[in-house]
C-alpha cells in the first residue's frame, strides 16, 4: 500500500512543476468544497429560525446535521470513491453536486421535521461524490512536494463556505427568508456541475507520479486515464492494516469530534445564550470563521510540505500542538459573559482546531498508489466522519437536551459544550501516538 518508493524510483516527479491548467482546476475545485460545506452548515447557521418555525428541539437538529447526515456521507463515500477510481473522476464530481445542490434547495421547500431529515439525507447522499475525488484530481494536477499545499489551498473550500454561509444565510434569513438561502444555494450549485461536466478534463491517474517531465494539463484538454483499476477490497484491508494510516484516521475521528460538534451549535449557542442576533452573526461571527479557519487550513498545508522532508512525525506533531493550544482557548470561549469577549477567545483555536486535516490528507495521498487515491480518501473520511460528523454534533444535541430537562434552560448548550474539553486530551494523546508509529514505520523501511 505504502508508496514511499516512489519518489525515490522516480526523481523527477519530486522537480515536475504543475501547469497553469492545475489552479484553474484547484480552484474550480475549492469552489466546489466551498458550496460543499455552505451547503451543508445552512443549517446550523439558520438554526434559530428553523428551530422558530419548524418547532424542532436542539437534539433533532443534532441528528439532522450529525447521525442521519453522517450515515449517508460517509458510507456512500466508500462505493463512490471505488466507482470513481475506476471511472471518471470529474464526471462523478459533477454528478455528485448536481444531485447534493437539488437536495439542498429541497430544504427550503420543508414544511415539517420530518421533510427537512429527508432532504438532508439526500445532500448526505450527494456530498459523498464531492470531497475524495477531488483529493485525488488534485494529486494528479500537483507533484510531490506541493501537494501539501495545494490540498491545502482546496482545503480553504469549508471555511470560505462557512463564512459565507454565516454571512449569506443570516443576512437572507433576516431580510427574507431561511427557506430563500437553501433555495439560491441550490441553484448556484446545479449551474456549477453543468459547468464541471462540460468543462473540467479528467488527469491521467498516476502522471506526475512516473513522469519525470510531467507537467500537470490544462483543464480543457483531454487526457487518457491510465488503465489500473485497484480492487475494492485489497485497497480497504490494505488502509485498515496500515497502522499509520488507521492511527490517523481515529485521531482525526476524535479532532472532528470537537469540531463539527461545535461547528453545527456555535451560531445557536451564540445567538441563544451570548445574545448576538442574526445581523451580529452575519459580519462579525462569519469575519472570525472566514479568517481563522482559513489560516487554520492553509498553514499546516505549507508547514508539511517543508518540515515532512525533514522528519515524517510533523504529520503528528502538527496537529497535536494545535490543539494543545487551542483547548484552553476554547474553554475561555465556553465560559466567556459576552460574545463580543466570546469572539476573543475564538480567534485561534477556531484555526488550530484544523490543523488536522491538510496533514491528515497529503500523509493519505502520498502513502497510496493513484489509483487507490480517491478510496482511500473517502475511507479516511468514513472513519473521522463517523466518528467526527456522525456522533459529534449528535451528542453534544442532545446532551444539551438533557441539561433543560434537568432545569437549566438557560445555559444548556453551555454547559454541554464543557463535556467536549475531555476529547481535547483524548485527540492530543492519539496524534502522540501516531508520531510514534511513524517513527517506528520509518525505521523499519530504513532497515530494510
Amino acid at each position: 500500500m505504502a508508496d514511499s518508493a516512489s519518489a525515490a524510483a522516480n526523481p523527477g516527479a519530486s522537480s515536475a512543476r504543475p501547469g497553469p491548467g492545475a489552479w484553474i482546476v484547484l480552484g474550480v475545485l475549492c469552489f466546489i468544497y466551498v458550496l460543499n460545506f455552505l451547503d451543508r452548515q445552512l443549517l446550523s447557521i439558520l438554526a434559530k429560525p428553523i428551530q422558530d418555525e419548524l418547532g424542532v428541539t436542539d437534539g433533532q437538529l443534532g441528528m439532522i446535521s450529525g447521525l442521519y447526515f453522517a450515515l449517508f456521507y460517509c458510507t456512500l463515500a466508500i462505493p463512490v470513491g471505488w466507482l470513481a477510481d475506476r471511472t471518471n473522476r470529474v464526471k462523478v464530481l459533477a454528478f455528485s453536486l448536481a444531485l447534493w445542490s437539488a437536495a439542498t434547495s429541497a430544504c427550503g421547500l420543508s414544511n415539517n421535521y420530518a421533510q427537512l431529515a429527508l432532504s438532508r439525507m439526500a445532500v448526505g447522499v450527494g456530498e459523498a461524490g464531492g470531497v475524495p475525488p477531488s483529493y485525488a484530481i488534485i494529486s494528479d494536477y500537483f507533484p510531490r512536494g506541493t501537494r501539501g499545499t495545494a490540498l491545502s489551498l482546496f482545503n480553504l473550500g469549508p471555511p470560505i463556505g462557512q463564512a459565507l454561509g454565516v454571512a449569506f444565510g443570516a443576512s437572507i434569513a433576516a431580510a427574507y427568508s431561511w427557506r430563500d438561502a437553501f433555495l439560491w444555494v441550490g441553484l448556484v450549485g446545479v449551474i456549477t456541475a453543468i459547468g464541471v461536466w462540460f468543462f473540467v478534463r479528467e488527469p491521467r491517474k498516476g502522471g506526475l507520479d512516473a513522469a519525470p517531465e510531467a507537467v500537470a494539463p490544462a483543464p480543457m484538454e483531454p487526457v487518457a486515464t491510465a488503465p489500473a483499476k485497484a480492487g475494492f477490497w485489497s485497497t480497504t484491508k490494505a488502509f485498515f492494516a496500515n497502522p499509520v494510516l488507521r492511527g490517523m484516521a481515529l485521531a482525526c475521528g476524535a479532532t472532528q469530534f470537537v469540531t463539527y460538534a461545535f461547528l453545527n451549535f456555535a451560531t445557536l449557542f451564540l445567538m441563544r445564550e451570548k445574545g448576538m442576533t442574526l445581523q451580529e452573526v452575519a459580519v462579525w461571527y462569519a469575519l472570525l470563521v472566514g479568517v481563522g479557519v482559513s489560516a487554520g487550513m492553509f498553514a499546516p498545508g505549507r508547514l508539511i510540505d517543508r518540515f515532512a522532508r525533514r522528519s515524517k512525525t510533523a504529520y503528528a506533531y502538527l496537529p497535536a500542538i494545535g490543539l494543545a493550544i487551542a483547548a484552553p482557548l476554547f474553554a475561555g470561549f465556553i465560559w466567556a459573559p459576552t460574545w463580543e469577549l466570546a469572539l476573543v477567545f475564538l480567534i485561534l483555536p477556531i484555526g488550530l482546531n484544523y490543523f488536522y486535516l491538510s496533514p491528515a490528507v497529503t500523509l493519505v495521498q502520498e502513502e497510496v498508489r493513484p489509483d487507490q487515491r480517491v478510496l482511500s480518501g473517502a475511507l479516511l473520511l468514513l472513519v473521522m466522519n463517523l466518528i467526527g460528523l456522525g456522533l459529534g454534533p449528535t451528542y453534544l444535541g442532545a446532551v444539551s437536551d438533557a441539561f433543560g430537562k434537568a432545569g437549566h434552560t438557560g445555559n444548556s448548550l453551555q454547559l454541554a459544550f464543557y463535556t467536549l474539553m475531555p476529547f481535547y486530551g483524548l485527540a492530543i494523546v492519539m496524534f502522540l501516538g501516531l508520531a510514534a508509529k511513524i517513527r517506528r514505520q520509518v525505521r523499519s523501511e530504513e532497515a530494510r
